[in-house]
């Protein structure tokens, strides 16, 4: 049985090389054979994630047309990537990408420093903002106002408060998608929503389709649950979605599940268009993909005049063929654990019933206390806080990053929380391991890929802004400094898994 779960075309490859043919070269380097420069090439698509792991590669002699070369050049090449490992081949069922063992992996987790450590440790792993107080506050009074009545019931609600249900509901209806509040059901955040969707659908050995780069804990939870993820490689820059390529792997690998971030991408920051999101839902429909797409990231737009795409939903409002994923967790706090489900009613009735071997249910309190912001109009001004608090951080790690690290490449998205850097060459496992040494830490971009995928990059929160945001990238420039000299040490630990 072939070892591929996708497949990228000639032309497209073809594309994807020619496309590295505009970076500067290095001073003083001198020119490599044909076969070394096609290998380093495909080598380097492959770390950064813009061809997946496991992706067939072409025959030597369709490739050779393409790029106009021998076909011992290509054939050289491939050679040359399996022996280091990056290319592996069988008679009869071509050759497939692929990342040698000992290919540098995150050097450590990211979980949140306890508070006591950040005084002397800038932390950039994990996305998330302090509370928009005075309505965290504001909200949990309310609930507590609201609570009696709900303290002489068991508690027990598997598919959350109805009120909440009906205020969500509501909600998507607003924004012009019909929804009934049988078609909603109320989560422990988007983690348990997904995690959830996940149980019902894709079962151990299942396949789901992932972007490539994608949200780090949502790509360890699949992993965890034993399914085989097919990753698809996003566009360059905040370019986004490409739907030849993910019209082919839907059609060619046929995933149980497609799992999308429409919204201010996490980690890259790219928005779909209309159309990308139209083709998407018309892809999954035509292969019997059940497509999850999280709108955890849809609040956060920078500009209040900007007009948004239409939700991912309303190209199936009867939620047949897309199921969505909501929080408060980006939008509001992180601390407040509650995310929701989008569905048709009976997927819904399905994902309930399953509950009751998980989680039971999501607390009472906190779902009122959300039901409370969204009945009062504090949920609008809280989320205008954090639009306001994000974008001051983005302006200003924008404007240090450019300023310590000028050869870093990024694109500047207009909303979420995250920005996607190259870094400038660098081993981005090796800028993570030696920052911490230097006091900051950021993640790697293999973190966000499938198999090791993404070495040269990082991903930077709008979490600090001021002269914080300053020292960061003053910081992030002295690692960066360490590991082009080959100053930084070795010896990275295993990784964890958490990144928000």
């Amino acid at each position: 049985m072939a070892q591929w779960t996708s497949a990228v075309g000639a032309a497209q490859l073809g594309r994807l090389i020619t496309s590295q043919q505009g970076r500067p070269a290095v001073p003083g380097a001198r020119k490599l054979p044909a076969y070394r420069t096609l290998a380093d090439g495909i080598r380097l698509l492959v770390l950064e994630g813009r061809v997946p792991v496991a992706a067939r590669l072409p025959a030597e002699r369709e490739l050779a047309v393409v790029l106009s070369v021998s076909r011992t050049t290509v054939a050289a090449a491939y050679e040359a990537l399996r022996g280091e490992g990056f290319l592996e081949s069988r008679r009869g069922a071509g050759s497939w990408t692929a990342v040698p063992a000992g290919n540098p992996m995150p050097a450590r987790g990211l979980e949140p420093l306890p508070p006591e450590s950040l005084g002397s440790m800038i932390d950039l792993g994990c996305a998330a903002l302090p509370a928009p107080e005075p309505w965290l506050t504001k909200a949990v009074q309310g609930a507590l106002e609201e609570l009696p009545p709900y303290a002489h019931t068991h508690g027990d609600y598997p598919a959350g408060l109805p009120a909440l249900r009906r205020m969500l509901a509501d909600r998507y209806t607003e924004r012009g998608i019909p929804t009934m509040p049988e078609q909603i059901m109320v989560t422990t955040g988007a983690m348990g929503a997904i995690d959830a969707i996940c149980s019902l659908f894709a079962g151990r050995g299942e396949r789901i389709a992932v972007e490539s780069p994608s949200y780090a804990n949502i790509l360890q939870l699949m992993r965890a649950a034993g399914v085989r993820l097919v990753p698809v490689a996003m566009g360059e820059g905040l370019s986004g979605w490409d739907m030849d390529v993910w019209r082919q792997v839907l059609r060619d690998s046929a995933p149980r599940l497609a799992y999308v971030v429409a919204d201010f991408h996490n980690p890259t920051g790219a928005l779909a268009s209309d159309e990308q999101r139209r083709a998407m839902v018309e892809a999954a429909r035509s292969a019997g993909t059940v497509l999850v797409a999280d709108e955890t990231m849809i609040e956060l737009q920078f500009d209040p005049a900007m007009e948004m795409p239409r939700p991912v939903c309303s190209f199936d409002p009867g939620g047949s063929t897309v199921i969505t994923v909501g929080s408060a967790s980006k939008a509001f706090w992180a601390g407040m654990r509650i995310g929701w489900v989008r569905a048709a009613p009976d997927v819904i009735r399905s994902l309930v019933a399953a509950r009751a071997y998980a989680d039971l249910g999501t607390p009472v309190l906190e779902q009122l206390a959300v039901n409370w912001l969204m009945r009062t109009g504090g949920w609008a001004q809280a989320v205008e806080i954090r639009r306001d608090q994000a974008r001051e951080n983005r302006d200003a790690l924008v404007a240090a990053v450019r300023r310590e690290l000028p050869d870093w490449e990024f694109r500047v998205p207009l909303g979420g929380l995250t920005l996607w850097a190259r870094a400038g060459g660098l081993s981005g496992s090796r800028l993570a391991e030696v920052g911490e040494r230097v006091g900051v830490r950021v993640p790697s971009g293999p973190r966000f890929g499938v198999d090791g995928a993404f070495e040269g990059y990082v991903r930077l929160p709008f979490t600090v802004g001021g002269a914080v945001a300053e020292e960061a990238a003053a910081r992030l420039a002295a690692a960066a400094r360490l590991v082009g000299t080959g100053a930084g040490g070795s010896g990275a630990e295993p990784p964890r898994t958490f990144v928000a």
